[in-house]
């Protein structure tokens, strides 16, 4: 037997048949490395690089433990934003499919706090959130964490930083002294590991790091004046032409107005960041991750938390603030054995920054060699159909499907990721499908009903 088969490990048989279902075939390194101390009430700091599996190493762990018949909140998995938390709490919905009546709630700003309140009446047995609406419904009596069991710092290092800690203190200070406290995350600086002890008891460390296959990502500086940043930006996307990139910058007006700039240009372009209300960030990142955008602007808060596979590049746009930083940027690419490209511009009084990354297998170039491009334009493969009924309306992504392939007559091949959520649903289609299917489903039905449609732009 593989000594890295989940059926090693003490898991409940619906769960490692649901594991297989959903092609967990054997333990990733972070997995086989911090499981077995999990399920052993061990607190766990592990250390492991973005898509290692870190979300459902702690996941397995505090589901094989999750008491289904006291509908109490019995874990708690705290991330530094509202992209993360949704993410991880997708993902333990999918994990938790092996029992029936597993409740996770997200509890996230920028979201109404009435609904939230409303859900929490309801109870639930795991919550995963963002530290200050947390936080909000601790103080307000609406969240009880007195049957806490299993505390999760998702994205520690960042969780632990000076933006964090004193509202994770806060959290932490309405959790049961004797739980499990589990910190994720690919970095550790020494400052935080130093406050990790403040919030664990005697924890065990896993680091698979070198265990693991680094992605493989080509890494190109280039030296610019400021006023060729722009410029020099699409050049790179003209010569290289990745199909769908990430550009960070350091703050929110340089990410809208970045992207404005190349969507006078010709090519397709969205902004995200801290000020977009939550179902602006939901449009945004859905038509990014079903190939209806092909270049997302973003500050740091996008650099945590996005699951979007095939990602071609990664532009640093601004040099980042720290070497961490710049690890979880361009982590984003090169992923499942992919090449990944990575983009890195410097103005004069960045040179010395810059100098720091130099190690003899990044490559530092003119971006002057970069061909001109003047008449360079860029629109994605997608359009985005918004449907105005979801989950409430328990609209599924097969009832979408069929009313475009079979009513409609499109070919299933030119539809693509399909998105429900509680009131909407997204469904991506050919860009030259678009209008036909537009019209079909505008003026037919869906499960015999009509709703409303409409093109997200």
């Amino acid at each position: 037997m593989n000594h890295n088969d989940f059926s090693i490990l003490p898991l409940p048989d619906a769960m490692l048949r649901n594991l297989k279902e959903l092609g967990y075939s054997v333990m990733t390194p972070v997995q086989a490395g911090s499981l077995p101390l999990i399920l052993e009430n061990r607190d766990v700091i592990a250390q492991a690089k973005t898509g290692s599996g870190k979300t459902a190493a702690f996941g397995i762990g505090l589901l094989s433990k999750l008491d289904v018949k006291k509908f109490r909140v019995q874990s708690l998995v705290l991330c530094p934003t509202r992209e993360l938390a949704d993410q991880v709490a997708k993902e333990l919905r999918r994990l938790a499919r092996f029992a029936h009546n597993i409740k996770v709630l997200t509890l996230c700003g920028g979201t109404a706090f009435g609904p939230q309140l409303g859900s929490l009446r309801h109870g639930a047995h795991i919550i995963v959130g963002t530290p200050g609406r947390v936080l909000q419904h601790l103080e307000k009596g609406s969240l009880l964490l007195d049957a806490l069991e299993t505390l999760v710092l998702d994205e520690a290092d960042r969780m632990l930083d000076m933006g964090f800690i004193e509202e994770i203190t806060k959290v932490i200070g309405h959790v049961p002294l004797q739980r499990q406290t589990l910190l994720f995350s690919a970095t550790f600086p020494d400052a935080i590991m130093q406050l990790c002890g403040t919030v664990q008891r005697e924890p065990v460390t896993v680091r698979t790091v070198s265990e693991e296959r680094p992605n493989r990502i080509i890494e190109r500086f280039y030296g610019v004046a400021r006023d060729a940043k722009l410029p020099t930006l699409i050049r790179i996307l003209a010569h290289f032409r990745p199909e769908r990139s990430i550009v960070f910058c350091n703050t929110k007006i340089e990410a809208r107005e970045i992207a404005e700039s190349l969507h006078r240009r010709g090519i397709d372009a969205l902004a995200i960041h801290g000020d977009l209300e939550q179902y602006e960030r939901t449009d945004v990142l859905v038509q990014f991750a079903n190939r209806s955008c092909s270049v997302l602007v973003a500050t740091d808060v996008a650099a945590r938390g996005l699951d979007i596979k095939e990602l071609e590049a990664v532009v640093n746009y601004d040099m980042p603030q720290d070497p961490e930083v710049y690890t979880h940027r361009i982590g984003r690419t090169g992923r499942a054995g992919e090449e990944g490209l990575a983009f890195s511009l410097f103005t004069g009084d960045e040179a010395l920054d810059a100098d720091a990354y130099r190690d003899g297998s990044r490559r530092f170039e003119e971006a002057d060699e970069l061909p001109e491009s003047q008449r360079f334009t860029l629109q994605p493969p997608n359009v985005t159909l918004v449907i105005e009924g979801g989950k409430k309306d328990k609209v599924r992504p097969g009832d979408i499907l069929g009313a475009l392939t079979g009513e409609a007559g499109l070919d299933g091949k030119s539809v693509g990721k399909i998105d429900i959520y509680e009131r909407q649903s997204y469904v991506a289609i050919e860009r030259g499908m678009a209008a036909r299917a537009y019209e079909r489903l505008k003026n037919g039905k869906i499960k015999g009903r009509k709703f409303s449609v409409w093109v997200l732009e």
